[in-house]
């Protein structure tokens, strides 16, 4: 099929790169001139493991190209997918703008035309906005008639890090719409990857890809709801892992005890700083205004997003056990981004620990794997002082911070550390560490949820 992807952000560019392997001819449009022209010189404007190489092979088969012509794009697809970003607005409702101009750009485009296509909504929107899109493309395209196009809603989850594993191998694919003509032509689109015949599938899987099919309401929702009971998930352990640092109790144990339990399930029961990135935060968020709209109160998903602010201010209590004043004190935080295998920093744990860290006194240092690593230094690191290794970084600290599990913090020498800092002092908020072995080399060591070992 021709597909159009409107928008070549995370999301919209992993999506186009996937649909070409599938054997689609998809063109990405964007209106960033300078994102354009490193997607046309064949180089990705974001990081993600193993993207820029299947970006490549998509554009030398000729199955893939960029350009900025959206009218032109749209009038040679049958299936338009809109993928710009919804970012939160201060009162957490998701910001849908971007979004209705597209859709009435669409409308624009297919003024007159006769020919049925679907408008598929990739973007992560609140409910009822599928029905929104297709008044928006109908109202633009009146002045020719109303364009024989449907609205379907297709969210996508992908973990950042595993997009690409998650676009090929997806745990399932949601398709909503009231039409049961759209709907099939979606699982047409998609047969490649429901069967696993295409670049990437995992064939080892059983089965075809489960397919959901929906209205368009409740496809919406699937997504806000998954990304509000993922968060739940990480909020409920690290509240029981407060209990296990009174208690004695271990809560990587306690993890995967109860994860065992296939009622339950061992992911997302990571005790640590808590989550981040641009999924979870700006969908609990938008899933609480949205309650609040409609006179609900969602008790449980505002306790859910306190317990994780208060991971973050938790990180400078354990550090303030060993200092107590942090005034004159340097720190060094390791890891930057929201988690590991990205460059995201999009509501990452790092910038609120150092902001209070600096407000008590402190001086921060950072080493990250990718961002120190980088031609520039991100504005919104600029408070931290950046270090080209860990090694430099520890260089006259008073502890260390664990921020983001990246696998190589296993490997350091963290004897050789010691020897750099000022004191041996490691707070591990992401429990990635063996404790046992830095309290055995000197180090006051602690975790999340564990108790130190005894010295």
């Amino acid at each position: 099929m021709r597909v159009a992807v409107i928008g070549t952000g995370y999301v919209g560019l992993v999506s186009a790169v996937c649909l070409a392997h599938m054997g689609h001819r998809v063109v990405g449009v964007d209106s960033d001139a300078g994102k354009l022209a490193r997607l046309q010189g064949g180089r990705s404007p974001v990081y993600e493991p193993g993207l820029q190489e299947d970006l490549t092979l998509a554009i030398g088969t000729g199955r893939l190209q960029f350009h900025g012509d959206l009218a032109a794009a749209v009038g040679g697809s049958a299936v338009i997918f809109i993928a710009v970003g919804t970012p939160p607005l201060p009162s957490g409702a998701s910001d849908t703008g971007a979004v209705a101009a597209v859709a009435t750009a669409i409308g624009a485009a297919l003024a007159g035309d006769r020919q049925p296509r679907l408008v598929v909504n990739k973007s992560t929107v609140p409910i009822g906005t599928g029905a929104r899109v297709q008044e928006l493309v109908t109202r633009a395209a009146a002045a020719g008639g109303p364009p024989p196009v449907t609205v379907v809603s297709n969210p996508e989850f992908l973990r950042e890090g595993q997009a690409l594993w998650d676009s090929y191998n997806p745990d399932r694919i949601v398709l909503g719409s009231d039409d049961p003509a759209a709907l099939l032509t979606m699982e047409q689109l998609y047969a490649p990857l429901i069967k696993r015949r295409c670049r990437g599938c995992d064939i080892s899987r059983p089965g075809p890809v489960p397919l959901i099919k929906t209205d368009l309401a409740s496809a919406e929702m699937i997504k806000y709801a998954a990304n509000a009971f993922l968060a739940t998930k990480v909020s409920f352990i690290n509240e029981l892992a407060l209990l296990c640092d009174r208690l004695g109790a271990d809560i990587t144990l306690v993890a995967d005890g109860i994860g065992l339990d296939q009622r339950i399930g061992r992911a997302f029961l990571d005790a640590g700083i808590g989550w981040g990135g641009s999924c979870l935060p700006k969908d609990v968020s938008a899933l609480l205004h949205t309650a609040s709209s409609q006179g609900v109160q969602p008790r449980l998903l505002e306790a859910v997003t306190a317990v994780n602010q208060d991971q973050r201010r938790l990180v400078v209590r354990k550090l303030q056990r060993e200092l107590p004043v942090l005034q004159g004190r340097t720190i060094g935080l390791l890891g930057l981004t929201f988690k590991p295998g990205t460059d995201d920093l999009r509501e990452a744990p790092a910038l609120d620990i150092a902001a209070e860290l600096i407000r008590l006194g402190a001086t921060v240092k950072g080493f990250d794997p990718y961002w120190s690593r980088q031609d520039h230094w991100p504005k919104a690191l600029a408070s931290i002082q950046r270090c080209s290794s860990a090694m430099a970084m520890a260089q006259g600290c008073d502890a260390l911070v664990v921020i983001t599990e990246w696998p190589e913090f296993k490997l350091l020498d963290w004897e050789q550390l010691g020897q750099a800092m000022g004191r041996r002092v490691v707070v591990d908020g992401r429990n990635c560490l063996d404790g046992a072995a830095l309290t055995a080399a000197g180090f006051r060591w602690q975790g999340m949820g564990h108790n130190p070992p005894a010295h």
